[in-house]
């Protein structure tokens, strides 16, 4: 998801006209999703992975009794790797996510330095989101990661088409050096990390831009956006909203990647039917490969879309499942789907009008038979008079 966000200004235009800002401790994380096959079985990649400390693990939380994973993907360290942040030395450490529906999340966690104030976190944030050339860098962790685990993936292809996210996360947040709730941070405080507007946005378009908020504890607190999220969570082993964010990116860049496979694949049915219609030969015949390949086609998404859909479900309205479901309502993921089904619809039904075809052209030519034995028939009969 690109930003297309302006240049950051210097940081002199961040700070506040008067009085103390609020202090954080925080890392940003992006994260890039890749789709590098049909499948990817991940007992085979945790083996594979085994070396480098993968495992198996969800959500932590109590709550998360509310999201069921069916086969929890796998996590991995990837190392650290020196990296400029404007004037900062920073260090980025890399590490991804292996999903069993054929996607990979490359990640790198850059923290901010240590009690900073919030317009210059503002700016670290930006410049961490546009100011750094990722694709490189994550394009590079991918590559590694996909020979490593080799036989893990089921018909491998790498696809061009990627999901990007932003995750600002604090674990700690002060004023006047005692903790600061996060609740006291608002909408004008986080325009500037999240949608990176200098000017002030009327209170209809805060509204409008930033209406996802969510918190469970009194120090904890959500804010989604299409393309960044701020996470305030004190525990930082607790990393559960993280986990289901990424979780609805992944799945989006499946629906997007099939979406994509079946604009293109539409025009190449309508081409291999008007061939099949131009061929000489039986009708019943001549349908017999588009058929076979509209069946596919159809059995294919369906399966795709369910293996997708299906890999987390949400049993019950606590906080994670409200975050995870406001994620897929902001990445539009109900209309991906809606899109999906109206060209399996187109398919199924181009596939329910040439068997119609193919078996009334097999009816006739039954009818055809039947009457030429009918009159083969009367003739021995006459013949033998």
């Amino acid at each position: 998801m690109g930003s297309g966000r302006p240049e950051t200004p210097p940081l002199e235009a961040l700070e506040p006209p008067g009085g103390p800002e609020p202090r954080v401790d925080a890392e940003a994380t992006v994260y890039r999703l890749y789709d590098v096959g049909y499948e990817i079985r991940l007992e085979v990649a945790l083996e594979r992975l085994s070396e480098y400390g993968a495992q198996r693990a969800g959500p932590v939380r109590g709550e998360a009794q509310a999201l069921l994973i069916r086969n929890p993907p796998v996590s991995v360290s990837l190392g650290e790797e020196p990296l400029q942040v404007g004037e900062l030395a920073c260090t980025v450490r890399f590490s991804a996510r292996v999903f069993d529906f054929g996607a990979v999340s490359l990640r790198g966690h850059v923290a901010a330095p240590a009690d900073l104030p919030w317009g210059r976190f503002t700016e670290f944030g930006n410049r961490v989101d546009v100011g750094i050339d990722w694709t490189s860098l994550l394009n590079r962790q991918r590559d590694r990661l996909l020979e490593r685990l080799g036989p893990a993936i089921v018909r491998p292809s790498v696809s061009a088409v990627t999901e990007d996210y932003v995750v600002f996360r604090i674990h700690r947040l002060t004023s006047h050096g005692a903790p600061l709730p996060p609740e006291r941070l608002s909408d004008e405080d986080v325009v500037l990390l999240l949608l990176n507007e200098r000017r002030g946005l009327s209170a209809a378009a805060r509204r409008e831009l930033l209406p996802h908020r969510f918190s469970y504890y009194a120090e904890d607190l959500t804010i989604l956006t299409w393309d960044n999220a701020l996470v305030v969570e004190p525990s930082v082993h607790d990393t559960d909203v993280e986990f289901v964010l990424e979780f609805a990116n992944a799945q989006l860049l499946e629906l997007r990647l099939y979406d994509a496979l079946l604009d293109g694949e539409i025009p190449r049915m309508l081409e291999g039917v008007a061939r099949a219609r131009s061929r000489p030969g039986l009708i019943f015949r001549r349908y017999a490969r588009a058929l076979a390949g509209l069946h596919a086609r159809i059995a294919d998404g369906t399966e795709v879309v369910e293996r997708v859909e299906n890999a987390l479900k949400v049993t019950d309205d606590v906080y994670l499942a409200r975050v995870y479901s406001a994620a897929l309502e902001i990445f539009r993921g109900r209309e991906w789907r809606k899109g999906i089904d109206r060209k399996l619809a187109i398919i199924q039904d181009t596939y329910g009008m040439l068997n119609a075809e193919a078996q009334a052209a097999r009816s006739e030519a039954l009818e055809v038979v039947i009457v030429i034995l009918f009159l083969i028939d009367i003739a021995l009969v006459l013949w033998g008079r």
